[in-house]
């Protein structure tokens, strides 16, 4: 049985990106154990891959080095007699670990001098092309033809455990989900969610991390954000009848839950890292200077989301299929 290992990206909607790499790789490779390597921020999602069979957490915090723990933590791997490795970060540091694990094929992209550290070496399609084929590709020998569409990221969810989550926060079979956050910046921040909530007809719950408490707060409805492990978030996520988010990792994972979702574009592109669900529907409206991927509107007046209007987006809530609370519809 082959053993392969994948080194895991850094953020959520990355993550389920990167899951129609695993899923060509199950296809491909039917007997073989996929295992996970990833932040302890990112591994409950990866737990809820049928691709993969284990995970291990990393000790390392986002942006240290620690080479004496990634040695270590290496040649721990390397009892495990892995084939093969996929290194989907473009750090130099990511490529380490295979590396020190002897891991006889290493694969990833040429990114910041990795020569040495991987073998099967890809090189980027010009431009910005979609994340999940930019990571599906590694499925396939450098240059080959990867064969589209590719399949959608599905996420498992225990029903029952779901149910309990949402006894626990004690929330109605019937609510909408709201996600004003975004990690990257704020101008990845639609300002008009508070005037959104007002006029949804059904009860609202807020979801963010800790740090969007506020943001969250200002929107109204039921604030959840800091509140939630991303286990609990998931299963939220999983009961609501439908979600509207920002280009974030909540959007993703609303994608991958199959859950009816409005996704709201600005700085970022939605042919870059699109919500990979046909029941999301994506608002972008693609003026002259989107995108531009910067943290902050780098001209001052964030038209891109600012002429996003409350109407287009209510309009978009209609023309999502909505499915019975909990109900994934795939």
């Amino acid at each position: 049985m082959s053993r392969l290992l994948v080194v895991a990206p850094n953020w959520i909607g990355d993550a389920l990106m990167a899951q129609p790499l695993l899923m060509r790789l199950r296809d491909k490779l039917p007997q073989a154990r996929i295992d996970i390597i990833a932040p302890a921020w990112v591994a409950p999602v990866f737990r809820r891959m049928p691709e993969v069979a284990g995970v291990i957490e990393t000790p390392f915090e986002h942006g240290r080095l620690r080479l004496r723990e990634r040695w270590r933590l290496g040649r721990t791997l390397k009892a495990l007699a892995y084939d093969q490795a996929f290194v989907l970060p473009n750090t130099w540091k990511a490529a380490l670990l295979p590396w020190f694990a002897g891991i006889p094929v290493r694969s990833g992209y040429l990114g910041e001098s990795r020569r040495g550290l991987l073998n099967l070496i890809y090189r980027k399609q010009p431009g910005r092309e979609p994340m999940a084929l930019h990571y599906a590709r590694l499925s396939e020998q450098p240059g080959a033809t990867i064969a589209q569409p590719l399949p959608e990221p599905k996420l498992a969810v225990d029903a029952q455990a779901a149910l309990a989550t949402r006894r626990r926060f004690g929330l109605d079979a019937r609510y909408a989900v709201l996600c004003p956050g975004a990690e990257y910046g704020l101008a990845k921040r639609w300002p008009y969610f508070a005037e959104l909530a007002a006029r949804l007809e059904r009860p609202v719950v807020v979801l963010g991390s800790a740090k969007e408490r506020e943001l969250c707060a200002a929107v109204g409805g039921r604030n959840l954000a800091g509140e939630t492990t991303l286990d609990e978030a998931l299963d939220l996520l999983a009961g609501a009848e439908l979600v509207v988010s920002n280009d974030s990792g909540l959007m993703h994972l609303s994608a991958a839950l199959g859950r009816p979702l409005v996704a709201l574009f600005g700085s970022s592109s939605p042919r870059h890292t699109p919500p990979l669900s046909v029941r999301a529907r994506v608002l972008w409206l693609g003026i002259e200077c989107s995108p531009c991927y910067a943290r902050e509107c780098p001209l001052g007046h964030f038209r891109c989301m600012r002429e996003l209007g409350v109407e287009q987006v209510l309009a978009a809530t209609g023309t999502v299929p909505i499915f019975p609370s909990g109900a994934t519809g795939k």
